[in-house]
């Protein structure tokens, strides 16, 4: 990322001009995590830390599509994993120089939310009914109530849209309650919700130039019906599953009464909407029935036989009924061989309740006649009995599990039903202006960085595979409206080639409720009067356009100029097919150009069954309970481990290393700072110049290492690297660098230090210094807190360490000298503890050896050593394949 602003040198004062500054401030005696949460959530809103500089430049601005979540019921902690990776970059960003825009907002409108308001205000949405400004819902609470559609007060989409923003406001409360105790350093003056007046006017905005340049049209076709929710569905939302069910071998009738044609099927009761047979074209067994016809097995009805080569040979019969629609091969088959529309399933799941005007037999009227208006189980059931009275079912059905399409949320496969619809073009069709669309976004998503890069063949894949174009009309309600009106003609039919287009002025309208241009309210529904589109948008209609709600599109140009495109859109990895393949879209086809420049990719979070954690499935941990008893560092902690496009575990036992890392850095902090006396200067001057111990120079060499190759990890959007490389060096710091040199920090009590005591304090607060920004972004409260003892302003606003002035300060030293050193001290430690003594203990003689290799760097530190092992007689040498170091012939002191 080579667009980053430079990293300011080490031991420069940090300040913020928002923040009051002091002469002194006092190491505490004693520190912990409790409360630290509550506080700094409280100083960083008070000083505005985390808030947005709009007078910054493009160039200096870092912006952040950041996911809005889901507002019904409470987050999990699969929310707290990803999301904690957007805050590491954030905070990095912001650190590097960058003036960070990471807003928030709310996922408002959905199926979770409109079925939470029924039942919690008792009512349902009827769409023809005016909006009632007065409206007061019959209940406030849905426990104990009746669920019936029946018991529920009908009321206007306007009015159930009110209620449905007045339920999601408490949810948000609560969501941001816990963003803010998770430490996530959003500005929260830049939040908005997705059905909010300002979201809902950009997606009208959006939807009417999709219209105006063509890239929008309504069709009367075949789509994927949900009969639970009553919503058509597009191809992103949906999920395969396996689902019971039983062939069946049906007979159908040749024409000259030769024998039966035998079809196994899993749809018995879609035989009335049969319209062919197809089998392949190669499969010698039916090449003689090309171009024949055969009669349908109870209604009599005839049929052609075809050839296609998407029939399968070795598929049950290798004939197969082609029946409007029982899947989306029938769909291929439909409209690839022009065969009639001849549909019986409505879109309540149900047959049709009159008999269609294509079966004409008397017997075959009788029959559906049986199963008319039946749900299909029933009206299946009816048909099996049929054809088992007849004989034209040929042995008794056979249990199979079966593919079937379900709506993700849904719970009950999808039927085919034909419905007027409105479509986004994606590249999915070949004909008009798809044409080279395809080829134009599988082009973008080579432009866009994926985090992990190996995601990048799931956006491709999708695109290559996608069959039709976006449909994102949807028959609910709480979501953005359609903003169209059809006129009605003499007769009251509906025009729906010349909608009604409102100004964009007058965005967003609910044609439900609102009147257009030119007419009144009284000529609603009325011949020559008008009727509302009652549909709303698909929800990722709204969600493809975050960029620019978040980013102020044509309401605020300063704005969106100074954030568009974005830096980065984090989000799961199950959503690419769904959020990021339509946000690109959207801006491609809006902007001509990406939405942002990076996409980085998060894993799932699995339960202990290796499962991925969702609130379909039950599985989910909701993480409030988790901030409260392990502290909001240890969760972040565990999250960031987690690389991106990772799945990872739930697994408490991080969270507890991370709690114990978080008390590390308060705790060994306060230990580094106390070796300057009890008072310590806010902002002293750290000098490298001082560092004049070789064993100092070296820590800070090793340090110099790690935050180089902990920047190149986090410019590479590899947080988990980073972490593991400053935890590494922190955990050395604190087991051997504090260790050796406290003897030489402490000082003999002389008025004026000496050199090598100043060179071990100057090189802890370098250290320190250092340590705490580059654990900042993962560890925000205990950095902030320990900053706050001895430092102005926020961490969180100080720059990024630079690798440069540490190597300076360490030029010439070997970093390997502070692990030899240690790992000397370490074996001296070994005898005492062995001898179950005191670590105070002094060694009267004794002899270390250690790898003729190491000898040279020891011995550069060997008055540490001494000092830090007690050891008061004490011979070196080294010996060649010696792999670590050892202690021969101790004498220890007797108590």
């Amino acid at each position: 990322m080579s667009e980053q602003t430079p990293t300011a040198p080490l031991p420069e004062p940090t300040s913020s001009p928002t923040s009051p500054s002091a002469s002194l401030s006092r190491v505490p005696e004693k520190v912990g995590l409790e409360g630290l949460e509550a506080r700094w959530s409280t100083v960083w809103d008070e000083r505005g830390t985390y808030a947005f500089d709009r007078s910054r430049t493009r160039a200096d601005v870092y912006s952040i599509d950041t996911p809005p979540p889901t507002v019904s019921g409470s987050l999990h902690v699969g929310h707290v994993f990803s999301y904690t990776h957007t805050d590491v970059v954030a905070r990095f960003q912001r650190m590097r120089g960058r003036e960070v825009f990471y807003p928030m907002g709310w996922d408002d409108n959905g199926l979770p939310t409109e079925r939470r308001v029924q039942n919690y205000y008792g009512v349902r949405c009827d769409p023809t009914l005016p909006y009632d400004p007065d409206f007061s819902p019959p209940q406030e609470g849905g426990e104990g109530r009746s669920a019936r559609a029946a018991d529920q007060v009908p009321v206007s989409r306007r009015n159930f849209v009110e209620l449905c923003q007045r339920l999601t406001v408490e949810d948000e409360q609560q969501f941001e309650a816990l963003w803010r105790r998770l430490g996530l350093s959003v500005d929260w003056s830049q939040t908005y919700q997705t059905i909010d007046e300002r979201s809902r006017a950009i997606a009208q905005k959006a939807f009417l130039r999709n219209l105006a340049r063509g890239e929008a049209y309504q069709a009367e076709a075949p789509g994927l019906w949900d009969v639970t929710f009553q919503t058509a569905v597009a191809q992103a939302e949906l999920e395969a599953r396996e689902y019971p069910g039983h062939f069946h071998r049906v007979a159908f009738h040749r024409a000259d009464r030769s024998g039966p044609v035998h079809v196994e099927t899993t749809r018995p009761e879609l035989i009335p909407a049969c319209v062919a047979l197809i089998a392949h074209p190669d499969d010698e067994r039916y090449q003689p029935l090309f171009g024949t016809t055969v009669r349908s097995p109870l209604f009599d009805v005839e049929v052609p036989v075809l050839a296609h080569p998407a029939a399968e040979p070795d598929k049950g019969a290798g004939i197969a009924m082609c029946c409007t629609f029982g899947d989306l091969t029938d769909v291929q088959w439909w409209r690839e061989l022009q065969l009639p529309t001849r549909s019986v399933v409505q879109r309540d799941g149900r047959l049709a309740r009159e008999t269609p005007e294509w079966i004409t037999s008397g017997s075959g009227r009788r029959h559906f006649e049986d199963m008319a208006g039946r749900t299909t189980f029933s009206a299946r059931t009816a048909v099996v009995d049929a054809l088992r009275s007849s004989g034209d079912l040929e042995g008794e059905p056979t249990p199979t599990q079966r593919m079937a399409n379900f709506y993700e949320k849904g719970d009950k496969p999808l039927e085919i039903v034909t419905s007027r619809q409105w479509y986004i073009r994606n590249g999915g069709r070949d004909e008009g202006t798809g044409a080279g669309l395809r080829e134009g976004l599988l082009a973008r998503g080579a432009e866009l960085q994926f985090h992990p890069e190996f995601m990048r063949v799931r956006y491709e894949n999708w695109v290559n595979g996608l069959n039709g174009d976006w449909l994102v009309s949807r028959q609910r309600f709480f979501g953005v409206a359609i903003p169209l009106w059809y006129p009605l003609t003499a007769d009251g039919e509906v025009d729906h080639d010349h909608p009604i287009v409102p100004e964009e002025a007058l965005l967003p309208v609910d044609p439900s409720s609102d009147v257009p241009p030119g007419f009144t309210e009284d000529q609603r529904g009325a011949p020559g009067g008008f009727v509302g589109d009652a549909d709303i948008m698909d929800t990722w209609a709204t969600s493809s356009l975050t960029p620019q709600i978040a980013g102020g599109w044509e309401r605020d140009p300063d704005l969106f100029e100074r954030v568009f495109p974005m830096d980065l859109r984090p989000q799961g990895q199950d959503i690419i097919r769904t959020w990021l393949f339509s946000t690109v879209l959207r801006s491609h086809l809006e902007h001509g150009s990406l939405p942002w420049k990076h996409a980085g990719i998060s894993g799932w979070i699995l339960d202990p069954d290796r499962k991925k954690m969702s609130k379909s499935k039950g599985n989910v941990v909701t993480p409030m309970g988790l901030l409260e008893e392990h502290g909001s560092d240890a969760v972040r902690y565990w999250a960031a481990s987690a690389r991106l496009g990772t799945d990872a575990a739930f697994e408490v036992g991080q969270m507890k290393i991370g709690r114990r890392l978080a008390i590390k850095v308060l705790n060994a902090s306060r230990f580094a700072l106390g070796f300057a006396g009890e008072d310590v200067p806010l902002d002293r001057p750290l000098d490298p110049a001082d560092v004049v111990v070789p064993l100092d120079r070296a820590m800070l060499a090793g340090l110099a290492d790690v935050v180089r190759r902990a920047t190149e990890a986090l410019e590479a959007y590899d947080h988990t690297r980073a972490l593991e490389l400053t935890e590494t060096f922190f955990w050395t710091f604190c087991d051997d660098y504090l260790e050796l040199v406290k003897d030489r920090a402490y000082g003999s009590g002389d008025e004026v230090p000496t050199p090598g005591t100043v060179s071990a304090r100057t090189a802890l607060g370098i250290a320190l210094d250092v340590q705490l920004r580059l654990l900042a972004p993962v560890l925000p409260f205990a950095t902030e807190e320990v900053w706050s003892w001895w430092r102005s302003g926020s961490v969180h606003r100080a720059p990024w360490p630079a690798p440069d002035a540490l190597a300076d300060a360490g030029a010439d030293a070997d970093p390997a000298t502070l692990e030899a050193a240690g790992r000397a001290l370490a074996a001296l430690r070994k005898v005492k503890s062995e001898a179950k003594v005191s670590m105070r203990t002094r060694i009267l003689t004794a002899e270390l050896a250690v790898p003729a290799g190491q000898l040279p760097l020891v011995e550069i530190a060997l008055q540490d050593v001494r000092a830090a092992g007690r050891a008061v007689g004490l011979t070196l040498v080294g010996e060649e394949g010696l792999e670590t170091a050892v202690v021969r012939g101790a004498e220890l002191e007797q108590p």
